[in-house]
């Protein structure tokens, strides 16, 4: 709601509305309380959340294919990942400054318009080399949805409110990455890999009109910087300066990157070494994922606004590394060899790790945005160019000891865990924030 003045004030649902007004592009920017409910605003962030896992998950089915059909080796078929998650990295810190000068709409929109076309021309590509190139400027592309998302929750939510609404998020980012490889291989049942493009311009060309016609414009004009690519830098070295902000973007980095361990080795470890079949794999896979679902919600519907976000974080991020310790004790054989304990421990662990980032993600991008209101699109960038990069990083090391170890997933998990937690005590400081607040 707003004052006689048009000034924001807080409202009993601890979100902050705004007076409606006019962008320089002639968008009209509406009421927070108008538009922070609606189910298909949920929709559209969730959507444009959902993007990397589509991007990447669904294509992964058809790299055996790719590798064939473009005559080219299995390593550069790897790079068509590579290039799309690169882009999607690097992508967020140009278009986070580009939305606090021209508002939400305008840059996601471009975004969202490169995105499909650049898609489309990856389903034509004649050659490996064009593929890359091509998926990375999808990837750069597709950035615009992950960084603007994070951007307009900020602009419509603040503190408990905020951190519920990260929550609901996760419900439909958790179920992306499940249904991602499942489309992309009932895709292939009736065409070849160029048919999985075809079917992402189409959801490309889905969440474009949503957005053109469901989600208005949430920076108002007076909220908008006016300076170039220099006050940009200044901005982004402004936040990186704030102890604060640093602690919850690296803490939030690291937990990203033990997800990142899992996915990139729970195939191995499952089906390699504990002789899972695929099916067994795929429902494991699909358990964890319903572990994070189910935690975010507990998060969201539960936890947020009867228990501190700080003491949240700091139990989500404990389990990560018990989880980790409890991994590197079955893989190194402390309990027994794989074939007297079965798959049964590495599975468990996995899942408690797996739901225990649904305390952590969520979180770190609240309290980190909270302090942040004057620049959230280029707090968003760094947040995720932040974890993009730690966890493209942490990836390739689960490998380093060949397919038939889980010693090094597990030993990664672990530094990323205890590099997380390190970071949230030494650089966040809870204790020390609220006894600042109790003592004012």
């Amino acid at each position: 709601m707003t004052d006689s003045g048009g000034r924001a004030v807080r409202d009993t649902a601890g979100a902050v509305g705004v007076g409606a007004g006019i962008g320089t592009d002639g968008s009209t920017t509406v009421p927070r309380a108008a538009v922070r409910a609606g189910f298909l605003v949920i929709l559209v962030l969730g959507g444009l959340t959902a993007v990397p896992a589509l991007s990447m998950d669904m294509y992964l089915p058809a790299l055996p294919e790719v590798t064939g059909n473009l005559h080219t080796s299995a390593a550069t078929a790897q790079l068509t990942l590579t290039a799309c998650l690169t882009g999607m990295a690097l992508g967020q810190l140009v278009v986070g400054p580009m939305s606090d000068k021209w508002g939400r709409r305008r840059p996601l929109l471009i975004g969202l318009l490169v995105y499909v076309a650049a898609t489309a021309i990856c389903a034509f590509a004649p050659s490996v080399t064009l593929l890359i190139a091509f998926r990375l400027l999808q990837g750069l592309a597709g950035s615009a949805g992950i960084v603007i998302a994070r951007a307009v929750v900020r602009d419509l939510y603040d503190g408990m409110a905020m951190a519920r609404f990260f929550s609901t998020l996760m419900l439909i980012s958790g179920v992306a990455p499940i249904v991602a490889p499942l489309i992309g291989g009932q895709v292939l049942r009736v065409t070849d890999w160029r048919g999985v493009f075809v079917v992402l311009t189409v959801i490309g060309l889905a969440l474009t009109t949503l957005v053109w016609k469901c989600l208005p414009e949430t920076l108002e004009p007076g909220r908008r910087h006016s300076g170039g690519v220099g006050e940009a830098l200044r901005t982004m070295r402004s936040l990186l300066a704030d102890r604060v902000f640093a602690g919850y973007m690296i803490a939030g980095g690291f937990a990203f990157a033990a997800l990142f361990a899992y996915i990139a080795a729970s195939p191995f470890v499952i089906q390699e070494i504990y002789g899972a079949s695929p099916q067994t794999f795929s429902l494991l896979f699909g358990l964890n994922s319903v572990g994070l679902i189910a935690m975010g919600q507990l998060n969201g519907k539960v936890l947020v606004g009867r228990v501190d976000l700080d003491k949240v974080l700091a139990v989500g991020l404990t389990l990560i590394v018990l989880a980790a310790v409890f991994l590197l004790l079955v893989a190194t054989g402390t309990f027994g060899s794989p074939e007297e304990l079965g798959i049964a421990p590495v599975a468990t662990g996995l899942f408690v790790l797996m739901a225990s980032m649904a305390l952590a993600t969520p979180n770190t991008n609240a309290l980190a945005l909270t302090r942040t209101p004057h620049a959230a699109g280029s707090a968003s960038a760094l947040l995720g160019t932040s974890s993009f990069l730690i966890g493209a990083v942490a990836s390739p090391l689960v490998g380093v000891a060949g397919e038939h170890t889980a010693v090094p997933m597990a030993l990664v998990q672990l530094g990323a865990g205890l590099a997380a937690a390190l970071a949230f005590v030494v650089l966040c400081r809870p204790w020390q924030r609220t006894r600042e607040v109790r003592e004012a």
